[in-house]
């Protein structure tokens, strides 16, 4: 295990130059380290005290997709943050060996010591946490699916989204990694719809050019839920909440009502004004929504 102690210097400075208001004017200290678990290796952060929760970012990023989550937060929970495989710090898949994201988070908990926490996942990282419910409802306080996404579900407006992501390794090979996220962000119907904070999608280019794209430019053994994620939802018994966006992606939007009507007793909540990383355009009422949500939990 590597164990990095971060100042409070270095945590402030994932707030700069975003537009945002920054709500971490306090001297606060966290610890970053890699995991060995699983046959690869996860970054992680972890920063404050209090109940567990663990933020799962999208596709296309990072840890970074909760810069405007990961310290306001700290002052209330032990708010943890890591690379999925094959992402940001972490490593990536092994192209013969097969593994799971959810096994990896499970993993990951229980390199931490951290016997149950609160599951906070987006888009990709959303239909991460659904399944962590369903394996390991036992180390789940709550699940907090944001832009949702649940593997298994299909309609138009999933291919919508599957066709627009198949055109990046095209762009990639032929023009590189930053035109294919300008115009994952910006170029195409499907995402450019739900990209309209300028801001947002600033941050998100800045996240994005970093991303290898590894998972788009080649074959892993990556496993799903069998039987798949979307025939299973109605075993999910922990407390929940949906959080969607005005602006969400159509597919997202789908699925947010899906979440909600088979999750026994789920609460779902729409953003105003906000697209599918509602957290980075709305963040303090983000952060607000998911406070009460936690604090109301018996």
């Amino acid at each position: 295990m590597k164990t990095i102690y971060l100042p409070a210097l270095f945590l402030l400075s994932f707030f700069c130059c975003n537009g945002k208001k920054d709500v971490s004017n306090q001297v606060i200290n966290g610890i970053a380290g890699t995991a060995d678990v699983n046959n690869t290796k996860l970054y992680y952060e972890v920063i404050g005290e209090g109940q567990p929760i663990i933020f799962i970012h999208g596709n296309g990023g990072d840890r970074r997709h909760w810069d405007f989550q990961f310290i306001p937060l700290s002052k209330e929970y032990k708010v943890i943050r890591y690379d999925v495989r094959g992402y940001g710090k972490s490593a990536l898949p092994n192209p013969e060996e097969s593994y799971s994201d959810y096994e990896d988070l499970k993993a990951l908990l229980d390199y931490l010591r951290i016997s149950k926490a609160h599951i906070c996942g987006l888009s990709m990282g959303s239909g991460i946490a659904v399944d962590f419910a369903i394996v390991y409802p036992e180390k789940c306080i709550s699940l907090i699916p944001v832009g949702p996404w649940v593997n298994g579900y299909q309609s138009p407006s999933t291919q919508e989204v599957f066709d627009s992501m198949d055109q990046l390794p095209s762009i990639i090979n032929e023009k590189g990694i930053k035109e294919a996220v300008d115009f994952w962000l910006e170029g195409n119907d499907v995402f450019a719809k739900s990209f309209q904070n300028s801001t947002t999608v600033e941050k998100m280019k800045t996240i994005g050019y970093d991303y290898s794209f590894w998972g788009f430019l080649n074959v892993s053994k990556r496993q799903s839920l069998q039987p798949p994620t979307r025939d299973r939802l109605n075993e999910i018994r922990v407390p929940t909440l949906i959080i969607t966006a005005e602006n969400d992606l159509q597919a997202c939007l789908e699925i947010a009502d899906l979440l909600e009507n088979e999750i026994q007793g789920a609460k779902k909540i729409s953003i105003k004004n906000a697209g599918h990383c509602m957290n980075i355009d709305e963040p303090e009422q983000f952060n607000e929504l998911v406070t009460d949500f936690i604090q109301g939990i018996k």
